[in-house]
């Protein structure tokens, strides 16, 4: 009995050390809530989340605690209540969070609970604005397109002034012809 007890305990043991590890390497940590969701739709969202440089993990709340202890995220037993998953990031933070909107979206579910960004609190409300952005790629076009767009007028201008010349002097030619 006391063997099965200290197996237990290892083994709980080991996942509070990958956890913990996972949240030294993550720049983002976005709990949901994921009850509803089917072991195959979990299974997508896990798949999708690790394509896009990051974990989904679904595990017990005192172990997910436990796992914070050592960092500078403090939480309690309350924040964490019903089932929880956490979605650790280590690369890019919108990605992942768009394809977890995208999820939301098509089923209805996970709900996130809230998240932690750069050491900092976000509220749930906050992280599907954040979902909802274009990606780096597109506000960087954008951005670049909008100190473009002065210049490129200004030549427009200049080049339709000699436009218009030529061809006023060209009607001017077939006129006296």
């Amino acid at each position: 009995m006391s063997d099965d007890k200290s197996k237990s305990r290892q083994k709980k043991e080991t996942i509070v050390g990958e956890l913990s590890e996972k949240l030294e390497r993550a720049k983002a940590l976005i709990f949901t809530n994921y009850q509803g969701l089917t072991h195959k739709q979990i299974e997508k969202l896990k798949k999708t989340t690790k394509s896009l440089d990051g974990d989904y993990i679904v595990a017990k709340n005192t172990l997910l605690l436990r796992s914070l202890q050592g960092s500078k995220i403090k939480l309690e037993e309350k924040d964490l209540e019903g089932p929880t998953a956490a979605m650790f990031v280590y690369g890019d933070v919108i990605e992942p969070l768009k394809n977890l909107g995208k999820t939301i979206k098509q089923l209805g579910l996970p709900t996130i609970k809230f998240g932690i960004l750069e050491g900092k609190l976000v509220k749930a409300d906050q992280l599907l604005r954040l979902a909802a952005l274009p990606s780096r790629e597109v506000l960087l076009a954008q951005f670049v397109n909008g100190l473009k767009a002065p210049i490129t007028n200004f030549v427009y201008s200049l080049n339709w002034n000699l436009k218009k010349l030529a061809v006023t002097l060209k009607q001017i030619e077939n006129s006296k012809k």
